[in-house]
């Protein structure tokens, strides 16, 4: 049954996306616990995203959305991960497109994205993104031909692929004498030359409907490339997505751990308090603190509306620390409630397989020390992603 028919959530209501997150969560999380297969995508929670208007939350209100900023974003993303990972991660996707798109239409003025804006907010079509198969150095080929560029491709991690709309993706150009280029376009989900293939079995965050999506033989029109840069190299929308879109997703796995930490103290009170288990809760506690500051400082850079070599630095930096701190919390968490915490039904395993998934979103370790490393050093950094 469909949230829509139990509760009136309507867009029209003056509540923040956050309260709507708020009421919508304790919904998801019955239904992630009483799932039987867990490989199966949350199409009954996106169907509730829909109703609620949480589709279009990141669309300027003059263009017919809710209005809300980065801010009100990540905590709506961070208060539905509390309650069921999967479910935010997945939509955390299409969330961070709809407000990278936003941020360009609103401070840098390009209006050639109020349509794909405003069809969000009128159609609530949700927006797939392909995660690290379009990250900085590219992928997939397109090849010149008449009036546009036929694209083949596969797509991995494109996180909502069952409930998706439109991929927001890209494929490389390479053209005889000249450097590869990355072009930038949609491509409808309905199309005869896209198939989502059935690949997702995963350890954790198994509902996201994550699936490869193979692109064969689709032509892009001239006119539908939204923008190129050339491949392997950061430029000005990437420093912009990068700046957004990971806070954003980080987000999410502060919800995790925090969902964690609640689970496993309530478990801990169920057992002698010594100074074993005080001192774990107080190690879980300090653990989950980093990941929360390291948030904030990811959050401070999307503020600061300057996306830039430096702001990608801040946000790069808090996501590894976010990742750091969450996974040793939730790591606490699964000692601090003991042997109770390794059943299902108590549902802290859940939270320890998803809180993994947050080591393999760019930039990762290897690579951030690289940035980070250079930029202190005054080294060029364009490359290194």
């Amino acid at each position: 049954m469909s949230l829509n028919q139990d509760h009136d959530i309507q867009s029209a209501s003056p509540r923040s996306s956050i309260d709507v997150a708020r009421e919508l969560g304790p919904v998801f999380q019955r239904r992630a616990e009483q799932a039987t297969d867990e490989d199966c995508f949350v199409a009954e929670n996106y169907e509730d995203l829909k109703s609620s208007g949480l589709v279009e939350a990141g669309v300027p209100t003059e263009l017919g959305g809710r209005g809300a900023e980065v801010d009100e974003l990540a905590e709506m993303l961070r208060v539905l991960a509390y309650h069921c990972g999967s479910t935010a991660l997945a939509f955390s996707m299409h969330t961070h497109q709809v407000a990278i798109t936003a941020w360009r239409w609103r401070h840098q003025k390009v209006t050639a994205v109020e349509n794909l804006l405003t069809r969000i907010a009128q159609e609530r079509i949700f927006l797939l993104s392909s995660g690290g198969s379009d990250w900085v150095g590219g992928s997939g080929k397109a090849e010149k031909v008449d009036g546009g560029y036929k694209i083949t491709a596969r797509k991995v991690f494109s996180s909502g692929s069952p409930a998706g709309t439109l991929m927001m993706t890209g494929a490389v150009l390479q053209q005889e004498c000249e450097p590869p280029m990355v072009l930038h376009f949609g491509v409808p989900m309905s199309s005869p030359q896209v198939k989502i293939l059935d690949t997702w079995r995963v350890l954790g965050m198994r509902s996201t409907g994550s699936n490869d999506v193979m692109i064969d033989g689709y032509v892009v029109p001239e006119s539908a490339v939204s923008a190129r840069r050339k491949a392997g190299e950061w430029d000005p929308l990437f420093q912009t997505i990068a700046t957004i879109a990971l806070p954003l997703i980080y987000s999410v796995y502060v919800g995790v751990a925090e969902s964690a930490r609640d689970i496993a103290l309530l478990l801990a009170r169920r057992k002698e308090l010594d100074h074993n288990v005080i001192q774990l809760a107080g190690r879980m506690d300090t653990e989950l603190a980093g990941a929360r500051m390291a948030r904030q400082t990811m959050l401070a850079a999307v503020r600061l509306n300057k996306p830039s070599a430096e702001t990608v630095n801040q946000v790069v930096i808090g996501r590894h620390l976010v990742a750091r701190h969450a996974i040793a919390a939730v790591e606490l968490a699964m000692e601090l409630a003991g042997g109770a915490g390794f059943y299902r039904a108590a549902g802290l395993e859940r939270r320890f397989r998803d809180i993994q998934a947050a080591r393999y979103h760019p930039l990762q370790p290897g690579a951030q020390a690289r940035y980070t490393g250079a930029m202190a050093l005054g080294l060029p950094v364009d490359e290194i992603y």
